[in-house]
């Protein structure tokens, strides 16, 4: 049995039949409409979703499976019931366990005492799956992974922290632009830096905005992460140097623009940009769907 929770629990070759898997599944998905058949899953969210929980469920149905929407805005996950609980009872039920959650430990408390494979849909830590399809996009549009430079720009957050893991692993040099104080998590940083030697990549973090020259893709996301109430006029001036705009575009050299949704248009991006022809924004959001049928298919015992 296999979980996703951190991204680092896959090879590069496995990182790269997912990928290639979600490809054959977006080209013809009829083929695959039998592969779960008579399967389940438990769709468990503590925050609220457009892209993860539409993705997952049509994944599910498109895959044969049916998905049972739980939601758990109200906190009542770990309150009502034990997490150890909800996983012992849902894994009688259900044949995987799929949550968004505030805080990584649910996630990793569910598969330790559920008898089901657990997929991370967004943690404060990380977002596996995004970080998957936005790799899938980047190949896509740029044909492979060789030699790859990808520059993000803005807050260090669980998105960051998945585009270094899977970067990494992928072997895609990834250089995080933040302001100081705003970086990934260094742990993290640290352990996705170990695998990217390996695989002859590299990972940086900075916020010396002088060196973003000669990048493929450029990737932002919102300055203030889902739960967070902090308005975002009031962290304006410490993010505003790493808008993705016109001039930052020209300046990268970038092929491609990304940004994983919501966005405050007129704030990490504008809208100039979102809509112009190097954006991939809507390719990043489709993808979701593939590799999320993907991972579903693989995980889940057929």
């Amino acid at each position: 049995m296999r979980h996703l929770l951190t991204g680092f629990e896959f090879s590069k070759e496995e990182y790269e039949d997912i990928i290639d898997t979600a490809s054959k599944m977006k080209a013809n998905p009829a083929l695959y409409s039998d592969t779960l058949k008579g399967k389940s899953a438990a769709i468990m969210f503590e925050k609220p979703s457009l892209r993860t929980r539409t993705t997952f469920e049509i994944a599910l149905f498109r895959l044969g499976a049916h998905g049972v929407y739980l939601d758990l805005q109200s906190g009542d996950l770990g309150k009502r019931e034990s997490i150890p609980d909800y996983a012992r009872n849902l894994s009688r039920w259900t044949d995987c366990l799929v949550g968004r959650v505030f805080a990584q430990s649910t996630l990793e408390e569910l598969a330790a005492t559920g008898s089901v494979p657990v997929i991370n849909a967004l943690s404060d830590l990380y977002h596996p799956a995004q970080a998957m399809a936005d790799y899938m996009t980047v190949k896509e549009h740029l044909g492979s992974f060789e030699n790859v430079k990808l520059a993000y720009l803005g807050d260090g957050n669980n998105v960051t922290n998945s585009l270094l893991v899977a970067g990494a692993i992928l072997g895609v040099n990834v250089t995080c632009f933040c302001p100081l104080g705003h970086g990934p998590d260094i742990q993290i940083f640290n352990k996705a830096s170990e695998i990217a030697r390996k695989h002859g990549c590299t990972l940086n973090v900075t916020d010396d905005l002088s060196l973003l020259k000669n990048y493929d893709v450029l990737y932002t996301d919102t300055w203030v992460s889902m739960g967070d109430n902090t308005p975002l006029d009031a962290v304006k001036k410490i993010y505003m140097p790493y808008q993705i705009n016109a001039q930052t575009v020209e300046a990268s050299s970038a092929k491609i623009v990304m940004h994983c949704l919501p966005a405050h248009r007129g704030f990490e991006i504008t809208d100039d940009v979102m809509d112009g022809d190097k954006s991939v924004v809507f390719d990043e959001a489709e993808n979701r769907l593939h590799i999320h049928m993907s991972l579903l298919s693989k995980l889940i015992k057929a």
